[in-house]
């Protein structure tokens, strides 16, 4: 019996081995562009699952490549053992303490739910369904991080197995090299089964987005300049270039504010100075609804992505996005950084120093289309003032953890490997190790 067939009496959860009915269900990612090939998947019952795992995995000298659900899947994943953690959804939230502690298989929607009837805040991006695990593990850029910084930096403990296959709680005081890994250069280091995060308060919130015809692209783009300029940390702001199949181009601004609505208002003051838009979705809301502001797909689909930082947004720039249709993209979108960013952090990023990310989007319907939209994609960062450097939740599948850091964060990301796991039983979506 060779080592993939014993794996059902190694964990409770389900095992799929090539050949069983569902096997190909099981190992696809989210992106559905991308081709996930594994020895077997496994979708974890518990923590002491994934322990027995690890231990199996070390003695038969496998790798294990660890995703919730999918996102950000690069098709790294020859001769691995897929783990899904999907099942670990414990959530605890404790008001009086400001913290959380929150299984691996938990959604950043299932979060904001539980911390909305107190008053406070997860550090969500703009999808409720991606992990919030997942998230941290690679830094995070969420509505919130201008004015709390990174998701990351709100870790304050992770329950982890590590390559021995046991189960630790570690903290920056008790491990320092591997809490500062995990906060932002993905699962390569560990398995992480929880973590603990401090919470932030949102006893208001105004968001909402406000939509007009791409006709008036170079004014809603001006405005959003000069919103941007003044911006207080509490206000985040991100315009979308748009074209949906079968509409016509559009124009989007997406905009929260952790405040009063008098106040958001005055703040957003040169969107309403602005031609009547097709719609205004901007409202109070719960910190639970802000999936909803750009509306992105909860099922998985075909894409292809593209994300930069950019160190400017002149009139060179403006110029260059407004000079043709972004199709065949579906969205150029342009988040305004800066804030809470720009501080120092305890992870692989560090600060944030580009004012503003980029990120462009198409969906490969066919093989010429994939081409034309990564052409485009290429041309568009070409032609734009980018850093070089990108947040490791933007690297696509082409990419690797030498897009994100620095040769020297990189370096050290290595020796943290070498050391906690010198026979590379984790295999991240993006792997540190050469």
């Amino acid at each position: 019996m060779n080592d993939l067939n014993i794996l059902r009496s190694v964990v409770r959860g389900r095992v799929w081995l090539p050949g069983d009915p569902g096997f190909d269900a099981a190992r696809r990612p989210w992106n559905l562009a991308i081709e996930q090939p594994a020895a077997a998947v496994v979708e974890a019952a518990d923590a002491d699952d994934i322990a027995a795992l690890v231990r199996h995995a070390r003695r038969t000298g496998r790798a294990i490549a660890t995703q919730p659900s999918g996102h950000g899947a690069t098709g790294r994943t020859d001769d691995t053992i897929l783990l899904r953690t999907a099942r670990l959804q414990a959530l605890e939230v404790d008001p009086a303490t400001r913290r959380a502690r929150v299984g691996a298989g938990v959604s950043s929607g299932r979060l904001q739910a539980g911390t909305a009837p107190y008053g406070l805040t997860g550090l969500p991006g703009s999808s409720p369904v991606v992990s919030v695990a997942g998230v941290a593990l690679g830094g995070g850029l969420s509505w919130f991080g201008r004015a709390h910084g990174w998701v990351a930096d709100s870790v304050t403990a992770f329950d982890i197995v590590d390559s021995e296959g046991r189960q630790r709680h570690i903290t920056a005081g008790t491990d320092p090299d591997l809490c500062w890994a995990l906060r932002g250069a993905g699962g390569d280091f560990a398995i992480v089964t929880a973590l603990e995060l401090a919470l932030h308060p949102a006893p208001s919130l105004y968001g909402g987005r406000m939509l007009w015809a791409a006709e008036h692209a170079p004014d809603v783009m001006d405005a959003y300049l000069r919103i941007t300029s003044t911006a207080p940390p509490e206000l985040t702001v991100w315009l979308d270039l748009l074209h949906f199949p079968g509409a016509d181009p559009m124009v989007a601004v997406d905009a929260t504010y952790l405040g009063a609505e008098s106040e958001a208002l005055v703040l957003l003051g040169p969107l309403d100075r602005l031609p009547a838009p097709l719609s205004d979705g901007r409202r109070m809301m719960a910190v639970s609804e802000l999936g909803g502001i750009t509306a992105e797909p909860t099922d998985p689909g075909p894409g292809l992505s593209h994300g930069e930082l950019l160190t400017d947004l002149g009139d060179a720039a403006v110029k260059t996005l407004l000079a043709e249709p972004i199709a065949p993209l579906l969205s150029v979108q342009i988040r305004h950084l800066g804030g809470g960013f720009t501080r120092p952090s305890d992870g692989p990023h560090g600060p944030l120093t580009e004012p503003y990310a980029l990120y462009l989007f198409g969906i490969p319907t066919d093989p010429a289309t994939a081409e034309a939209v990564t052409g485009k994609q290429a041309a568009l960062a070409a032609a734009l003032p980018i850093s070089g450097r990108k947040p490791y939740t933007f690297l696509n599948p082409g990419e690797s953890v030498a897009d994100a850091f620095t040769p020297a964060v990189l370096d050290r990301l290595r020796d943290i490997k070498r050391h906690h796991d010198p026979h590379n039983v984790f295999r991240s979506n993006f792997p540190t190790h050469r």
